[in-house]
């Protein structure tokens, strides 16, 4: 299989054996539930969707209530399909940080840190102007465009705007220990998204 639903406790490090410094991104996947399988003579596609993040049975509504009874599901935030995987896997099993392991390469979806609104030097990596000799162009974004032709801006035009808040896929992040008993998945590196934030965690072969 290879795929799973968590939430991103946050990052921490651990030592190897040999002294070494390891940052990793703690994420916490409690059993997901298979609740749905699509094969491609039916569906057009292959997928699996699972359903993770136990929550209130009061924060869903009753379809949603109704879809994760009928595969034997606790009430869960979060139902994610992942494509091309398990297609042996059937209604209602249960999936666990267990079908991961040390070393494996995996990719990682979440919804990224919102930003707000965000100048070009930040939200682009542009530079900045001179600060020297009465400079008015510190971190302006410079010329946009032509004056008499075109005589507008082009869309896509690199300028400030909102910043962050979309989805976001890490690939290669190695995965560098799994604590079964708790539920734990220690990925090599940073991961997208806030603490708290629901995670995609799926194999990047």
């Amino acid at each position: 299989m290879g795929a799973i639903v968590g939430k991103k406790v946050g990052m921490t490090q651990v030592f190897t054996e040999d002294g070494t410094r390891v940052p990793v991104t703690v994420i916490e996947a409690e059993p997901n539930t298979v609740t749905a399988v699509r094969i491609p003579d039916r569906d057009g596609y292959a997928a699996v969707q699972l359903a993770g993040l136990p929550t209130r049975e009061r924060k869903l509504n009753k379809p949603e209530l109704g879809h994760l009874k009928k595969a034997g599901a606790p009430p869960s935030a979060k139902l994610a399909e992942f494509r091309d995987q398990a297609p042996e896997a059937q209604i209602g099993e249960r999936l666990t940080v267990e079908q991961f392991e040390p070393g494996q390469r995996v990719r990682a979806s979440a919804t990224a840190i919102g930003k707000g609104f965000q100048g070009t030097i930040k939200r682009h990596n542009f530079s900045r102007g001179p600060v020297s000799h009465g400079s008015h162009n510190v971190r302006a974004p410079g010329s946009i465009g032509a004056s008499a032709d075109p005589a507008r801006v082009f869309k896509g035009t690199k300028m400030p705007g909102r910043m962050g808040g979309g989805r976001v896929t890490q690939r290669g992040l190695e995965v560098f220990a799994v604590d079964a008993e708790r539920n734990l998945l220690l990925l090599r590196g940073a991961v997208p998204g806030p603490r708290g934030g629901a995670v995609e965690v799926r194999d990047d072969g």
